[in-house]
């Protein structure tokens, strides 16, 4: 057994490199799926080359077989080819590399290939991808359409000359790339980011013509189906034929049955624009007539009206009015004043006969002391005290003079 390493006693590479092996090679036998990315046979060489790449992750492994095992009859293995293999891990010691040797290799059927994008198609829908509340509105008119599609390709004509047919000002930001083939995902997903960086770009297609499975299966691609969620730009799928659904179809925005119909559903038509305007002015101008006609006839039979046929007859009636009212005004002032002054004069009556003078005038006096004290009773006064006597014509001054005991 090797001694544990340290600072002091480290391995030497060798060690190392025996170790790596040794612990790959108690993985034993795996089976392994994944898309052909390298293929190469070097002349009569006995040993096959190939690169496995995972349909997901942007990661590969090299794998080597026999020629016997890659030319199997009924195998046909070419580049993009999807293929399960069984392989033992190997280290090789002197380059310190990692592979696989293949001891046999089965090509993924049909159906497989669909049970496998089910799986993936369930994944993504329970995460919420496929959502309509995800779905987001094409812009109307967009004045820039980014497309992603193959370069000179027939989708890309059908996308290019509809727009611009039906809405001649339209712009296109092109991202020509292989729409087909074990680098179609990654390059759709390159032009996806670089479309969506633009804030130019409007709405996003990508086309494709129609194909078998096999060649539309980049388009089912779950990094694919990820980059399209995560855009901030509309996205528009037009991918193989009408009957053709891919899983970028279910995340899309808007799925296109053809690129052809890509195109009628991103950019209005012209001609029928200028019509619904047309037919919006003549409907204004309709309105504003009708509303014009009516206002004049409200008008016309207001003037016609006696108030404003003649505006002075109204004030001569206004005129009698006000005379009435200052008539009745008149008369009543005048007969509270009139009422005022009898109760002026009743108070005044009611006054003058409660006042000392009118008792005085009756013949009445009234005696007091030198101080203005009333004198009351005879017995208040004294013998020789001078007092003033009040009678209705003026004030009279005495002198008390008792006789024999009586003033």
């Amino acid at each position: 057994m090797t001694a544990p390493s340290s600072p002091e006693a480290p391995w030497p590479v060798r060690t190392v490199a025996r170790k790596i092996a040794d612990w790959i090679g108690r993985l034993g036998e795996v089976w392994v799926e994944g898309q052909v990315a390298q293929l190469s046979r070097r002349g009569n060489a006995a040993t096959v080359f190939l690169t496995l790449r995972d349909p997901v992750a942007d990661l590969s492994v090299p794998v080597t077989c026999h020629r016997d095992i890659a030319d199997r009859p009924g195998l046909e293995l070419t580049e993009g080819a999807r293929v399960i293999v069984r392989a033992r891990p190997d280290y090789y010691v002197a380059r310190g590399s990692f592979s696989l040797r293949a001891t046999e290799i089965r090509a993924v059927g049909l159906g497989e290939l669909l049970a496998r994008i089910e799986r993936i198609r369930q994944l993504l829908a329970a995460e919420g991808l496929f959502d309509r509340t995800r779905k987001r509105p094409l812009p109307f008119a967009p004045a820039v359409v980014g497309v992603i599609t193959g370069r000179d390709s027939a989708a890309e004509r059908d996308v290019l000359v509809t727009a611009r047919r039906r809405w001649p000002a339209v712009r296109f930001e092109m991202y020509n790339c292989a729409v087909q083939g074990p680098q179609a995902a990654q390059n759709v997903i390159d032009g996806l980011r670089r479309l969506d960086a633009d804030s130019a770009v409007e709405v996003i297609v990508i086309a494709r013509g129609g194909g078998s499975v096999e060649d539309l299966l980049p388009f089912s691609d779950e990094g694919l189906v990820r980059a399209i969620a995560a855009t901030r730009t509309p996205v528009v799928t037009a991918v193989g034929h009408e009957t053709d659904t891919t899983l970028v179809d279910h995340v899309a925005d808007v799925r296109a049955a053809t690129p052809t119909d890509a195109a009628h559903r991103i950019v209005p038509e012209i001609g029928e624009q200028r019509r619904l305007v047309e037919g919006l002015r003549s409907r204004a101008r309709h309105l504003v007539a009708s509303r014009v006609e009516q206002q004049e006839r409200w008008l016309e039979s207001v003037r016609t009206r006696p108030v404003l046929a003649s505006p002075d007859r109204l004030l001569h009636g206004r005129a009698d009015d006000v005379a009435q009212l200052r008539t009745r005004a008149r008369r009543t002032v005048v007969q509270r004043v009139d009422a005022a002054e009898r109760d002026l004069e009743h108070a005044r009556a009611r006054v003058t006969a409660l006042s000392p003078a009118a008792t005085l005038a009756r013949g009445y006096a009234v005696m007091q002391r030198a101080d203005g004290a009333l004198v009351r009773d005879p017995a208040e006064v004294t013998d020789g005290e001078r007092l003033r006597v009040r009678v209705s014509g003026g004030q009279l001054p005495v002198r008390v003079d008792r006789q024999d005991g009586e003033p």
